[in-house]
């Protein structure tokens, strides 16, 4: 079909609408963040322009989507915590806030909203236990309807003294929940009833790492049949085979130069849409490390690190097109913007995306 251009001109509005994807960036408010960020990321240059901005929020550590993206979920990573629920403007970006509701823990640091979009999980850190709230029809938050304690330490005294969760992972089929649990080494297995929103633990409990070794945060593969997580304290991947919530180990490798002698802590894992990458964060190195994923056995070879040129990476995130790399340095206070080879998995910068004072979470809509 041949365009003309008067209609080129009227599908223009639809084209740039179609380039630009809503950003949200969750911050640490100690230092001038006034809360919850919102950018438009151009995916054809990279370029972040910012959209809206929203206070009435402490410490808006980590954020999630509801499935119809039309409300988002923020934990206020405080003392004791709480959830707050907002109603999303997919036009201008504005997070109109619905309700708080407790996160029936201390300081939680992650998130996770089912696959119904009638649950939110909750991780809190401070406490070492998991929380699950009901999300109402209207997007709003319930009070929080089941709490899971976790129990035991591990062999770091200093950062391992009890537990800490620090990441809740839905598996795509919305049965089975693996919880990083930090303090005890150990990855938890839960079984999820979407009908009642209750969680139990799995025929195997849990799936115990390295002594010491510290689990973060968690990745599944694209095809199902591996996860990845990465150890914070101990700078590893450790890469599983994974069947029916079940986790079975079958490598752990170094996210550090060899010749790297310097203090360092991991901090968040992603693969890449099309499962031939995965990518975690180094912060003391301050560098993204590139593996490549076996399609067949699911082992990474490292394919090298680039520096995120700024200092403590906490979280980043790849765009919805797979072009983009997106890094937020939480003590440069700049969220870095790298291109991606989808062929070798390579990143190469393209600019310093924003200023914001201590990102800490980047969400694509």
């Amino acid at each position: 079909m041949k365009i003309t251009l008067p209609v080129l001109f009227a599908l223009m509005p639809l084209i740039a609408v179609a380039q630009e994807k809503l950003l949200y960036v969750g911050t640490y408010t100690e230092k001038g963040s006034e809360g919850i960020y919102v950018y438009r990321f151009n995916t054809q240059t990279g370029a972040l322009t910012q959209a809206s901005m929203t206070t009435g929020i402490k410490n808006p550590s980590f954020l999630a989507l509801s499935p119809n993206k039309k409300n988002l979920y923020a934990v206020a990573e405080n003392d004791p915590g709480a959830v707050h629920s907002y109603r999303v403007n997919s036009t201008t970006g504005k997070l109109t806030q619905i309700n708080i509701r407790p996160a029936s823990g201390i300081w939680p640091c992650h998130l996770a909203v089912d696959k119904t979009g009638k649950y939110c999980i909750v991780g809190n850190y401070g406490s070492g236990n998991v929380s699950v709230l009901p999300i109402k029809l209207d997007g709003s938050l319930g009070e929080p309807g089941q709490a899971i304690q976790h129990e035991g330490k591990s062999a770091n005294a200093e950062r391992q003294e009890k537990p800490h969760v620090h990441s809740i992972n839905i598996s795509a089929n919305n049965k089975h929940v693996v919880v990083a649990d930090l303090g005890t080494d150990k990855l938890m297995h839960y079984t999820f009833d979407a009908s009642k929103g209750q969680l139990s633990p799995a025929d195997t409990a849990y799936t115990s790492v390295t002594p010491g070794a510290g689990p973060r945060h968690f990745a599944y593969h694209p095809n199902g049949r591996f996860a990845y997580a990465v150890l914070e304290l101990n700078c590893t991947i450790g890469a599983f085979t994974y069947k029916k919530g079940a986790l079975s180990p079958i490598q752990t490798i170094s996210t550090l130069p060899s010749d790297f002698t310097g203090k360092n802590t991991c901090a968040d894992i992603h693969i890449s849409a099309d499962g031939k990458f995965l990518y975690a964060s180094n912060r003391g190195h301050h560098s993204i490390v590139i593996y490549k994923i076996d399609k067949k056995s699911g082992k990474l070879t490292l394919v090298g690190h680039q520096s995120v040129l700024g200092s403590t990476p906490r979280n980043f995130t790849i765009d919805p097109t797979g072009n983009f790399l997106l890094v937020a340095n939480q003590d440069s206070n700049n969220i870095q913007v790298f291109r991606r080879d989808k062929k070798t998995g390579k990143l190469t910068h393209v600019a310093e995306g924003a200023k914001v004072s201590m990102p800490v979470c980047l969400l694509f809509e």
